[in-house]
């Protein structure tokens, strides 16, 4: 079955696209626009596929295999949630099987963000990561903060106890120690499958999560069946952990069915942009971190890496 898991989620991708209409006439334009705007998406969750003929005579039986936690999602928190299961388990003398569905073709993939990193967590989970070889190459020497004109920039200074103090903390390419992190996590027996999207939660008869569906592949932009349709799989868990993100896919579809957010705060979001430079090397001070208030109308984080790529 293992083998039949791996070989059939190999080829698993999906990709949805709406064609852009363009007419010389307004009105043809207004129309077209108006059907295009009413199929953004083929997903079946919003075309039912048993109400379009082109799916009649399909197979859409899945293949079903069982875990005992299936963790969706491999960013920091999905890789440590495995790792820290892993550990439980041998704590405990038990033999307990870990699958962690990951969308990017590569552990780590999608995870752009240079960070500032408290090693606390870190050092809690894993106590010998710097033997290991963890990814955290340069230690915070300098911090800086300055207010900004649109000429001139005013020194302040850092009191103890405010959030730019990172004495102590690391300067990472976040992407390289959640790949760090998948590693040993996959030396401790855990099951990483990557270019996977989970597409579906699963339910038991009483309503609870019983697992995730992975994507369908072989559709076409219209929403019909190729003749290289190949059906999702199942795999269905004792525990399941979605770790999508604050507001990933299946996680919002949760917030719904079982009333995550009623009487709660609404969530906070900020806009962020992340730049990578390449700057005069004079300029460069390895394990720097600068933080400017005031002018332009936005806050800058600015940190000095030993080697960012």
């Amino acid at each position: 079955m293992h083998v039949m898991w791996r070989s059939r989620l190999a080829s698993t991708a999906a990709a949805l696209s709406c064609r852009r209409l363009v007419s010389s006439s307004s009105f043809v334009f207004s129309s077209q626009f108006s059907r295009c705007a009413h199929r953004l998406t083929t997903h079946y969750t919003i075309h039912p596929r048993h109400d379009d003929s082109r799916w009649k005579d399909v197979d859409m039986e899945r293949v079903a295999d069982e875990t005992d936690v299936l963790i969706v999602g491999g960013g920091p928190a999905g890789m440590a949630a495995a790792i820290r299961v892993k550990q439980l388990a041998a704590e405990s003398g038990m033999d307990v099987r870990v699958c962690l569905l990951e969308k990017a073709a590569e552990t780590g993939g999608h995870i752009l963000s240079g960070a500032v990193l408290e090693p606390r967590a870190l050092q809690e989970l894993i106590p010998d990561w710097k033997e290991k070889g963890a990814p955290l190459n340069t230690p915070v020497t300098k911090d800086k903060f300055d207010f900004l004109t649109e000429k001139r920039r005013i020194p302040l200074p850092i009191l103890p106890g405010l959030p730019m103090n990172n004495h102590g903390n690391y300067i990472v390419r976040l992407g390289h120690v959640v790949q760090w992190l998948g590693e040993q996590a996959e030396e401790m027996g855990v099951e990483i499958y990557t270019g996977i999207p989970a597409s579906e939660i699963l339910y038991d008869k009483n309503g609870a999560v019983k697992g995730v569906a992975t994507a369908d592949v072989g559709i076409a932009k219209d929403g019909s069946p190729k003749a290289t349709f190949e059906r999702g799989m199942e795999l269905h868990s004792k525990v399941t952990l979605f770790a999508e993100g604050c507001r990933g896919f299946l996680a919002k579809q949760l917030f719904r069915k079982f009333g995550l957010q009623d009487n709660c705060q609404e969530q906070p979001y900020g806009i962020g942009i992340k730049e990578l430079w390449s700057i005069d090397p004079s300029k460069h001070h390895p394990g720097q971190v600068e933080h400017t208030a005031g002018w332009p109308p936005v806050r800058l984080f600015l940190c000095h890496e030993v080697h960012c790529v």
